[in-house]
């Protein structure tokens, strides 16, 4: 049967310039309302964690969270998703950096700019300050991934960096590992503690 990872990987297919036909063929298929566009697998990890713990499913929901790897290409997704290209609703998670990139890409494909939730850094700097460093330190030692990250710390690039900048930076230096903690950082957040835009983002869908 066919799922909403089938419909990410025509919509992928169809970004690089494939065919559109598989892609509408599925979004009526699995009845497609809404995209939520973002950066990459990390935050798709994240957003759908968080939609697990509170019992949401997304997909059931007729919503696709769709990783474009990488900001610029928000004009290309947006013109094929929204009202130009399948009519889906859109919204979006980004970096403050990359909020430029989505207010243009939105204003090309008609879709309203208020459904994208910005976060002040990133969404690893917005869980982060959200758990603390030590609530941060106690996921990464249950993962297995204390000694890599005691290593990390003594590198001399680290020596007099706030520990919230090194664990932040720490994520990034493996692949793979934003997309692992993505996860694991939304499942460690107290109910109270999820951070403002991904809290808004899932209550808008």
């Amino acid at each position: 049967m066919a799922d909403m990872k089938a419909f990410r990987d025509v919509v992928t297919t169809w970004a690089t310039g494939g065919p559109d036909g598989p892609a509408r063929e599925l979004a009526e298929g699995l009845g497609v309302r809404t995209a939520v566009l973002v950066e990459g697998l990390s935050d798709l990890a994240a957003v759908e964690a968080l939609a697990a713990r509170r019992g949401r499913d997304l997909a059931a929901d007729g919503v696709c969270v769709m990783p474009m790897g990488g900001a610029m290409s928000v004009a290309r997704y947006a013109g094929l998703l929204g009202p130009p290209g399948l009519g889906l609703r859109l919204t979006g998670l980004c970096d403050e950096g990359e909020r430029g990139f989505y207010e243009r890409g939105l204003t090309r494909a008609q879709a309203p700019l208020q459904d994208v939730y910005v976060c002040a850094a990133d969404l690893e700097d917005e869980l982060i300050r959200a758990l603390g460093t030590v609530g941060f330190e106690e996921i990464i030692s249950a993962a297995g991934d204390l000694r890599a990250w005691q290593t990390f710390q003594r590198q001399p690039a680290q020596h007099g960096r706030p520990r919230h900048q090194q664990a932040r930076r720490f994520l990034g230096t493996k692949k793979g590992r934003k997309i692992r903690y993505g996860r694991l950082l939304v499942e460690a957040l107290a109910p109270d503690r999820t951070p403002p835009p991904l809290d808004r983002l899932l209550a808008s869908l």
